[in-house]
């Protein structure tokens, strides 16, 4: 199309002077969800999601763009002859489809999004569309995720094994953390969950949304910069980035655990000395690809970040025209 280009922000979306999830500074940004790789501070004018909105403050301080538009699921807006709508697309906290509409075509930019349950945001919403880009994370035949319950459930009985040890579970501060917290209190585990600094003020944030968290405590040590006894046998919850540090090594033989939907990958799990992979994903495995593709059913399929040679043949395989998105810049570890 003659109106949708990528340029050295990224996808840019001529009529209305806009761009999703620009990678450098635009005067309009459309952004997704509130994940670094995609929503970065120092636009002009940001328009999101309330929830996206407040993440990007929590982050980067009120000061992140001149202008904050919140524009709410099911809600509209003109810019120039274009009509802009979100619509969830359940991946964290806020995140959202794009939903452009000009010309009488209705264009979805999908964003990351995952169609396993997850109790800390909205679920995916199906929208039917001309064109629908979707993202290609976990865009082969070998990527299934299991069941979130199941995995927790696995993660609880591998504790009663071992009482004694604390558990240290590695999950990203934005949206991981929160969706491993949740579902354990949804499992029955109504012990207080101890967590890493770096999780409190995102961890407040969806508290504030209403997402019930239970107690949480800091994950912190005594005067001599020894673990507290109330650790021993915990749960601990840290951002990847503090598993081999100091911090971590504090710690008395704790259980080393990473959730992920990378975990499946045994290479990767072992290089990250992991004794227990969690094998928790908030993107769409393979199966979800195909499905939410014929759900929507487009006209036709641009595929972005991730493995898009698989995802696209299997598009053509169904009579659907799919072609790669060339953007880079979004960073697949972030999930």
């Amino acid at each position: 199309m003659d109106w949708v280009k990528i340029d050295r922000a990224g996808l840019s979306i001529l009529p209305a002077a806009a761009h999703i999830d620009p990678l450098a500074k635009v005067q309009v940004a459309l952004i997704t969800h509130g994940h670094a790789d995609h929503a970065r501070p120092g636009h002009h004018q940001v328009i999101a999601t309330p929830e996206t909105l407040a993440i990007m403050a929590a982050r980067y301080g009120d000061d992140f763009a001149e202008i904050k538009t919140p524009l709410r699921y099911g809600e509209k807006l003109k810019l120039g002859d274009v009509h802009v709508g979100m619509a969830p697309s359940g991946h964290i906290l806020g995140s959202a489809q794009i939903i452009v509409e000009y010309q009488n075509t209705r264009l979805i930019a999908a964003g990351d999004y995952k169609r396993k349950s997850d109790p800390t945001c909205a679920a995916f919403e199906i929208v039917p569309c001309d064109i629908f880009i979707t993202e290609a994370t976990f865009g082969l035949p070998v990527f299934r995720h299991p069941d979130p319950k199941a995995e927790i459930k696995r993660l609880l009985n591998v504790k009663s094994l071992f009482p004694e040890r604390s558990i240290l579970i590695g999950a990203y501060a934005l949206g991981k953390a929160q969706r491993v917290i949740a579902l354990l209190r949804a499992a029955g585990y109504n012990a207080p969950i101890h967590i890493h600094g770096a999780l409190q003020n995102l961890c407040n944030l969806y508290q504030e949304y209403g997402i019930e968290l239970g107690e949480l405590r800091p994950a912190t040590s005594t005067n001599r910069g020894k673990p507290s006894q109330e650790l021993e046998g915990a749960i601990i919850i840290a951002p990847p980035s503090a598993m081999n540090t100091v911090w971590a090594r504090r710690l008395s033989d704790p259980l080393n655990v990473f959730a992920s939907g990378w975990m499946q990958v045994r290479q990767r799990a072992k290089q990250r000395g992991v004794e227990f992979p969690l094998i928790l994903s908030d993107h769409a495995d393979w199966d979800d690809l195909l499905a939410t593709i014929e759900a929507v059913n487009p006209g036709e399929v641009w595929v972005t970040h991730g493995r898009e040679d698989a995802l696209i043949h299997a598009c053509q395989q169904r009579g659907i025209s799919a072609r790669a998105l060339s953007l880079i810049g979004y960073d697949e570890a972030m999930e």
